[in-house]
């Protein structure tokens, strides 16, 4: 009420009646409503929609909505080329716009509303840190593509291109693929990134339980935004906040999920940054503590066979939890934006079509006894890497690396049919400084796919993966390139060891053939000295810590960056 409460307030309450609110709207707690919709992605196209049901939701429950909108790359579109790296600095540009107008205009609650890949965690991010009474909800997940009566996915597209540059796809093949990949609004279809952080969300306890599967178009989305705008009163009426909900053991559940739904790498960065925020201690060691405990239950791609969709029909991500809670493998007592405990929550959850087609395995029959999020280290990553092992049958490779400086000289090296069967492939300053941003490399790792050498060559880079991407990939090499990592020593004809099973990630050279090219190394001049990607490497943390931007003082710990929302009864 601090801008509606008292004669002083006469001016603020003047600029809200002229959008049309009257006393008794301006007597009601006031609620942001944050989407990123936008036309330039079809994973937002419709969020505006949604945006109206949760506002909906909020006025039912006695609250005033407020709409506004933040940004949202397509990664689909930025693959591939120079825009790319603009996706990873999204994210913390969404916290920071969301965070600026709900500190502006006083806000006591806020619903954030999100359909692409760095928009998810970026929503939540700006959750944890300005702490109000909050929930976040996905826009939903497209339904799948059809063609001669099999799924599509646009990771099919990405592999497509591929096939047809090794002569496998000719081009009318090519774009009946294209045409028919995306049917309509929502996020790619597979456990791709977008889906995995929705499904996290879910475990992490800031969205409601069953609010993650269903699609886009479905009117079950509708209701579930609905439901979250109602739900948002009842915590500001609790005093729930989002880090009395984002403890650490809220954060083992959403580890725990992760790997056992063999969910996109990205969720190790997306979960390290969100923990950032809401002053969580985690490291890159707790996801490889919980996957040696944690089975890999369910068959989605691009590790498995189905989409989202199918996970929806089965009974979505209540499902897989149901089964790891039985199993003793999660937290059922940590709190949620319901207002009630995990558990209970699921106990709402009838077990309903449990075994239709084998989508969600029982633990005790996983497809892995282990979870498929793994973290390698060894001379090549003395900070760490990460490598996804769903659907990998080749867990381990060594070969003569071959070196790129950036992802476009890679995949025309592959597209030119120049890598072969054995090598390990390395793309370098392509880190979050070094890009800067950090670039997917969906387009090299499809197009090795569509070529038959998924299984074949390895890759390594301190960039990162799409959620599309499977095969022996390793991403988020530590330290990067552009800060004298060791991944900046490597040359032409080096022998690369990529080990998933032993978690190693190693060149075959000594420690002092390391520091003598350590010694000769220069350090590359930025690639941007102004403008929204140089602030961004000027500010910008390891991988390892979520690449989350931190303020440079040298007197600020990891955690005094965050400046959240000054308690309202403190500014009474």
């Amino acid at each position: 009420m601090e801008v509606t409460d008292g004669p002083e307030k006469a001016p603020h309450r003047a600029m809200l009646r002229a959008m049309g609110l009257n006393d008794k709207d301006l007597e009601r707690p006031l609620i942001g409503v944050a989407s990123t919709w936008n036309q330039a992605t079809p994973c937002n196209i419709h969020l505006d929609r949604l945006a109206r049901k949760a506002s909906e939701g909020v006025a039912s429950a006695g609250g005033t909505p407020r709409e506004f909108v933040s940004i949202a790359v397509s990664d689909g579109i930025a693959m591939g080329h120079e825009g790319m790296k603009a996706s990873l600095v999204s994210r913390e540009v969404i916290a920071d716009s969301i965070e600026l107008m709900i500190h502006a205009h006083r806000y006591d609650g806020v619903v954030t509303i999100a359909g692409c890949d760095k928009s998810l965690p970026g929503s939540i991010m700006a959750l944890a840190r300005i702490n109000l009474p909050g929930i976040f909800v996905y826009g939903g997940t497209i339904m799948p593509g059809i063609l001669n009566d099999g799924n599509l996915t646009i990771q099919d597209v990405f592999e497509a291109v591929g096939k047809y540059t090794s002569g496998n796809l000719s081009l009318q093949q090519l774009r009946e693929i294209e045409l028919n990949a995306c049917p309509g609004p929502g996020s790619c279809a597979g456990l791709y990134t977008a889906n995995t952080m929705a499904s996290i969300s879910e475990a992490l306890g800031i969205a409601l339980i069953g609010s993650a599967s269903p699609p886009a178009i479905d009117l079950k989305r509708d209701e579930v935004c609905r439901e979250t705008g109602e739900a948002v009163l009842k915590l500001l009426e609790i005093g729930l906040k989002p880090r009395d909900i984002l403890t650490f053991e809220a954060f083992e559940n959403a580890i725990t999920l992760l790997q056992a739904l063999g969910g996109s790498t990205n969720g190790v960065l997306h979960l390290l940054a969100i923990a950032k925020e809401a002053q969580v201690k985690l490291s890159i060691d707790d996801f490889e503590r919980i996957r040696k405990r944690t089975p890999y239950i369910a068959d989605l791609r691009p590790g498995g066979r189905y989409v989202m969709y199918d996970l929806d029909r089965v009974g979505g991500v209540p499902l897989v939890m149901k089964k790891l809670l039985g199993a003793g493998m999660m937290h059922g007592y940590v709190m949620t934006v319901s207002g009630e405990e995990l558990g209970n929550a699921l106990s709402r959850f009838k077990d309903e079509n449990l075994s239709i087609e084998g989508i969600v395995r029982d633990v005790s029959s996983p497809i892995t006894a282990t979870g498929t999020i793994t973290i390698l280290r060894g001379n090549l990553a003395p900070d760490g890497a990460v490598v996804k092992t769903a659907g990998v049958d080749k867990l381990a490779i060594t070969g003569e690396v071959r070196v790129f400086e950036r992802e476009e000289d890679a995949f025309s090296a592959v597209s030119n049919r120049e890598i072969m069967e054995g090598n390990v492939v390395a793309i370098r300053y392509e880190g979050p400084r070094g890009g800067p941003g950090m670039r997917e490399m969906l387009a090299v790792t499809a197009a090795l796919a569509g070529q038959g050498l998924g299984d074949d060559v390895g890759l390594i880079t301190d960039g990162r993966f799409s959620g599309a991407t499977h095969g022996l990939m390793v991403g988020h090499v530590c330290p990067e390139a552009a800060l004298g990592g060791p991944i900046a020593l490597l040359r032409d004809g080096d022998v690369i060891t990529i080990d998933a099973i032993g978690g190693k990630l190693t060149v075959d050279l000594s420690t002092i053939d390391l520091r003598e090219r350590k010694e000769a190394w220069i350090p590359p001049k930025p690639k941007y000295r102004w403008g929204a990607l140089a602030k961004y490497a000027g500010l910008v943390s390891s991988a390892a810590e979520g690449a989350i931007c931190i303020p440079s003082e040298p007197n600020l710990s990891n955690t005094d960056h965050i400046t959240p929302l000054l308690d309202k009864k403190e500014n009474s």
